[in-house]
């Protein structure tokens, strides 16, 4: 960085300390409050204040199994405030409300040329960081976002939309990802196993898609929810037949699809029976790899087809902020749970253990400003 930038990123720096809070990632299940630098930014690169960041279950079986190297600072369903900008920055000024993408792919690549962004060498960068090893660092007060995430991957938040709201615009594109995967069409039935906040984001939008909704979840209280976003059909799965109420609702077929939103390898079996002859089975939360035992003839005999979809795909993300920002779905009413940063700990060991009455958790080091700068202005 030149003189004239390191002058321009220091002016929009006066505010802002030099250390800052951060839930550091130190080991299998071992996440502690820790004082670390706020990170510098390059002359291309913008500093964001974090308002708020989802919990996402990518990050808690990262903390879980140890697959990462520590220290690492988690969570990547960032929304806040940009605090400092680069001297090359032209898009954004500080103050301006913004939600965050973590991962951005080059576009130009084998596999973006194929769609299958995810498996971009530069999307499996990750383009934000708190400090150590870029790992998305929303669990903390300042965020460093990288080059490319600022051109491509940083969304301005409408006045009248919370943070709470916009932080779920990469989690949405990813439920949009793996409905786009199944290639519903309208008047299938499908069934959605599990009602969590990411089993009824998926169950929303396979109902736009037009299909018929069937919810399935071991707890009642979750089911309620579904309930009153219009899913009729429910079934309790710690009292009833799963496979039998589908077949039952849909003349001894099984469903067209069957959309798998619990991390459980258990449940594929049961996911792969209830699908009809023919239908298809989406797994979205097998993020951890490990072996399973599959019924070789229900793919080759039966035509049942299992489909994979991870993470976002650049090709819909601006549908993914529209469904947001315009809230098609008043994603707010997920939220069961919101913890200051200070707490993270007890946030991260409640969304690794779900109880029934708990929903998506979020970390909001923001927590304590003032109402207008949570919504921005009112409309």
């Amino acid at each position: 960085m030149g003189i004239a930038g390191q002058i321009a990123v220091e002016d929009h720096r006066q505010s802002i300390p030099a250390t800052m809070l951060a839930a550091v990632y130190r080991g299998v299940n071992d996440v502690r409050m820790e004082t670390v630098p706020v990170p510098a930014i390059g002359p291309a690169e913008i500093l964001v204040r974090v308002h708020t960041c989802g919990v996402c279950g990518t990050d808690l079986k990262k903390i879980a199994s140890g697959s990462h190297s520590a220290p690492r600072i988690f969570g990547h369903e960032t929304s806040g405030v940009v605090a400092a900008v680069g001297a090359n920055v032209r898009k954004f000024e500080p103050g301006d409300r913004v939600m965050v993408f973590h991962h951005i792919p080059c576009r130009e690549c084998y596999y973006c040329r194929h769609k299958t962004f995810a498996q971009c060498p530069v999307y499996k960068k990750v383009g934000c960081t708190a400090g150590y090893e870029p790992s998305g660092g929303g669990f903390a007060e300042y965020v460093r976002v990288m080059d490319w995430i600022v051109e491509q991957g940083t969304v301005k938040i409408p006045d009248g939309v919370s943070f709470e709201q916009a932080c779920f615009v990469e989690p949405v594109n990813t439920c949009m990802k793996g409905i786009e995967a199944l290639r519903l069409q309208p008047g299938e039935t499908v069934l959605a196993i599990g009602q969590g906040p990411i089993g009824i984001i998926l169950s929303v939008l396979a109902r736009k898609a037009g299909a018929t909704v069937i919810t399935s979840d071991l707890y009642p209280e979750r089911l309620r929810i579904a309930k009153s976003l219009g899913f009729e059909h429910a079934i309790d799965a710690s009292q009833q037949d799963v496979v039998g109420y589908v077949r039952k609702q849909t003349e001894g077929r099984g469903s067209d699809a069957v959309i798998l939103a619990v991390g459980s390898n258990a449940l594929i079996r049961p996911a792969m029976d209830a699908a009809r002859p023919g239908g298809r089975v989406l797994l979205f939360a097998q993020t951890q790899r490990g072996e399973v035992v599959v019924d070789p003839a229900a793919i080759c005999v039966d035509e049942k087809s299992l489909v994979g979809s991870y993470s976002a795909s650049v090709d819909l993300q601006e549908e993914a902020v529209q469904f947001v920002m315009n809230r098609e779905m008043d994603l707010e009413r997920l939220i069961s749970h919101r913890f200051p940063l200070q707490e993270s700990a007890r946030a991260l060991d409640l969304a690794a253990h779900p109880q029934p009455a708990s929903m998506k958790i979020v970390i909001q080091p923001g927590s304590t400003w003032k109402r207008e700068t949570l919504e921005g202005r009112k409309q």
